[in-house]
C-alpha cells in the first residue's frame, strides 16, 4: 500500500491538506449520502485536487458498492468522500478508512469530519469492531481531527509513501467510540 499504486488498497489522506478540521455540528446545506455511479467524475476531480498521486478511476469505481463509500454534497455539488470497508477477522471484524478527502472550498467546515462520523456509522453497521487508518506523520490537521474522533496511534510505519514520508497508523475500538 503505497501512494499512487492501482490498487484500491490505499491510505487515507494522503494529502497534505485533504483532511477537514471543523466542528463536529452538521455543516450548514450538506448532506452525506451513498455514492452513486454519477457521482465518481466528482470524486475523481477532488481526489486530483487534494493528493500528487491519485487513486485512478477504476480504484473508486471497485468501491460502488461498499456502504462505506460516501459523498458530501451541498447546492447539488460533491464536496468530498470518504471511503471505507470491513473486513471479517477472526470474529472481530476490520474497518478501514482508505480515503478520505474534501474540495479545498469546502475545508474549514466540518465536512471532513461529517464524513468520518458516517463512515464510522456505515463502519459500525457493517460489523467492524475495530477501525483503522494510515495518515502522514506531517498532515497535522488530519491527525488533529482523527484524535479528536478518537483514533489512538498504533505504531508508525517507515517510509510508507512513495515520497518516503512515514505514515502513522491509527486505530479505534468502534464500542468505545459509540459510547
Amino acid at each position: 500500500m503505497t501512494e499512487g499504486g492501482a490498487g484500491p488498497e490505499r491510505e487515507t489522506t494522503r494529502g497534505e491538506t485533504a483532511a477537514d478540521d471543523g466542528t463536529a455540528d452538521p455543516p450548514a446545506g450538506v448532506t452525506v449520502r451513498r455514492v452513486e455511479r454519477a457521482d465518481l467524475l466528482d470524486v475523481l476531480r477532488i481526489e486530483k485536487t487534494c493528493f500528487t498521486e491519485p487513486w485512478p478511476y477504476t480504484a473508486f469505481e471497485s468501491f460502488l458498492d461498499e456502504p462505506g463509500f460516501l459523498v458530501a454534497e451541498r447546492e447539488g455539488d460533491v464536496v468530498g468522500y470518504v471511503v471505507s470497508d470491513v473486513m471479517p477477522n477472526h470474529g472481530r471484524d476490520i474497518g478501514h478508512i482508505k480515503d478520505l478527502a474534501v474540495a479545498p472550498d469546502a475545508r474549514g467546515m466540518g465536512v471532513g469530519r461529517l464524513l468520518l462520523q458516517r463512515g464510522l456509522v456505515s463502519l459500525s453497521l457493517s460489523g467492524a469492531a475495530v477501525v483503522k487508518l494510515e495518515v502522514r506523520v506531517g498532515n497535522e490537521p488530519a491527525l488533529s481531527l482523527y484524535r479528536d474522533v478518537g483514533f489512538e496511534p498504533a505504531r508508525r510505519v517507515p517510509a510508507y509513501y512513495a515520497d518516503g514520508e512515514d505514515a502513522l497508523l491509527m486505530v479505534l475500538d468502534v464500542d468505545a467510540w459509540r459510547n
